[in-house]
């Protein structure tokens, strides 16, 4: 059952359109992600569901009731974001009593919360101290303590992993992870970060101008995108998309001639000499083996090595295309830049996109 719904919102400065219809649910005790680049409207939602912007259409529904309009007090939810937004003044005890202060809390229950939260995020031996002697791990964890601490139905979070050192992200997305699972808490986590939104969200909704473009599981999204954004947006390395012609449910490429994918029924339909986006991960392509098969061999020359630790990626030429490789350490270590390499693209794997519009050809 949802215990969040927006529906049709929209909201515009002056001629920038931030959102265009925004739609989307999520569940009760969800871990919900929106993810989309810079300006796609993100910070706006979250905004917008917190109370502190105002819609110019659509609705905003929160535990069945119609929050559109309504005062930012009363919602039960809190966001947390991405500048932390202490008080520089006051301790960290001070920044977690505040919110229950004004919420006219005794001074028993405010302490015991406050305790509580110290343990529970890990920052009880920081209390005493101001934000700016903090590390930044610590000042994220407070930040999330103060909005925690009145124990809101619903957690915003917006891009608050954005000012923290790589190691500091990988450790708070392990944070996120725990405090959802121990506290059921439904959040809702807005992020330009295919990785962050990947390993966190149970469901993603990918945002682009104020559309979301596509909902689905982390697996969903990788395996089936709806369209060349969605597939060029998550994934890491980025997916190889080549410039493709099709005719008679194959795919005329660079390097040579592929069918029998998952799109060549629809294919079939289409004109011939249709200008196509030919898509494939750098996880999906195998070094060839001698037997020949149903994948496409292809003769490749190494154009460039990245070497990542358990993994190298190859940047491989092939008649005008340039695509990546992820291989193994140590098969790639036998590989050097302008060594021939042949390789096979399993079409089973491959994915079809319109070169005009963007939409995946299933």
């Amino acid at each position: 059952m949802s215990i969040l719904s927006v529906t049709g919102a929209e909201k515009r400065y002056g001629s920038i359109n931030a959102l265009a219809g925004t739609s989307f649910e999520v569940e009760a005790g969800e871990f919900y992600c929106l993810l989309g680049p810079s300006a796609a409207g993100k910070t706006t939602t979250l905004r917008a569901i917190a109370g502190l912007e105002t819609l110019d259409a659509g609705r905003v529904v929160f535990d069945g009731q119609d929050m559109t309009g309504q005062p930012v007090q009363g919602r039960d939810m809190a966001m947390v974001f991405q500048t932390f937004a202490l008080y520089p003044h006051l301790t960290a005890r001070q920044n977690l009593e505040y919110p229950l202060r004004e919420a006219g809390h005794d001074a028993g229950e405010i302490r015991q919360r406050v305790g509580e939260i110290g343990e529970l995020l890990r920052i009880a031996h920081t209390l005493d101290r101001k934000p700016s002697t903090m590390s930044g791990g610590e000042q994220q964890r407070l930040a999330i303590g103060r909005a925690l601490i009145r124990r809101p139905k619903l957690l915003l979070l917006d891009e608050p992993l954005t000012n923290l050192d790589a190691k500091l992200r990988h450790d708070t997305r392990a944070e996120f992870k725990r405090l959802h699972r121990e506290l059921g808490m439904t959040i809702v986590f807005a992020t330009p970060d295919q990785l962050e939104a990947l390993t966190m969200g149970e469901r993603i909704a990918v945002i682009n101008e104020g559309w979301i473009v596509q909902i689905g599981t982390p697996r969903e999204l990788y395996a089936a995108p709806a369209d060349r954004f969605v597939g060029t947006l998550v994934g890491a390395p980025t997916m190889n998309l080549l410039p493709a012609a099709g005719s008679d449910g194959k795919v005329a490429l660079p390097f040579g001639e592929i069918g029998n994918g998952p799109w060549s029924k629809t294919l079939a339909d289409f004109p011939a000499e249709t200008e196509l986006l030919f898509g494939f991960r750098p996880h999906d392509i195998r070094l060839a083996g001698p037997e020949a098969g149903p994948a496409l061999r292809v003769d490749a020359k190494v154009h460039l090595t990245e070497p990542l630790g358990d993994i190298t990626v190859l940047d491989l030429e092939a008649g005008d295309a340039v695509f990546k490789m992820v291989l193994p350490e140590e098969e790639a270590v036998q590989y050097r830049v302008g060594d021939r390499v042949a390789v096979e693209i399993n079409p089973d794997k491959t994915l079809l996109f319109a070169r005009d519009t963007g939409a995946a050809i299933r």
